[in-house]
């Protein structure tokens, strides 16, 4: 079985937030894409109303994970908690204890693998 942790997160942007959750993103994504060589998937997707926002987020494994974790409870929390609401997020795979236990504060739902296959 694949060690990839990996879920999907949607948000709700905050009224009049969203040129602030603009130039959040594109700092994330950056910082993201520059500093963290395990996070294979990284990608924000929004609605045609641009009020909803999903994220999608696919890491090596647990470490990385845990990586990328530690750098945004550090650095973009506190901003990301101010232009959005959290409406949830469910992950796939199989992370381990301290992964989910990170992801629990937050109501995370959790599938594992059943079935099918990645290329």
């Amino acid at each position: 079985m694949t060690e990839q942790v990996h879920w999907l997160l949607e948000v709700d942007i905050k009224p009049g937030q969203l040129e602030a959750f603009r130039a959040l993103m594109r700092e994330m994504v950056a910082a993201t894409q520059a500093n963290e060589p395990d996070t294979l998937n990284y990608e924000w997707l929004i609605d045609a109303d641009q009020k909803t926002c999903h994220i999608y987020e696919r890491y090596r494994d647990s470490a990385a994970t845990l990586i990328h974790l530690g750098t945004f409870g550090a650095t973009f929390a506190k901003r990301f908690m101010a232009v959005t609401d959290h409406k949830r997020i469910v992950v796939y795979g199989n992370p381990n204890a301290d992964v989910t236990r990170a992801l629990d504060r937050i109501g995370a739902v959790y599938l594992t693998p059943f079935g099918g296959f990645a290329r």
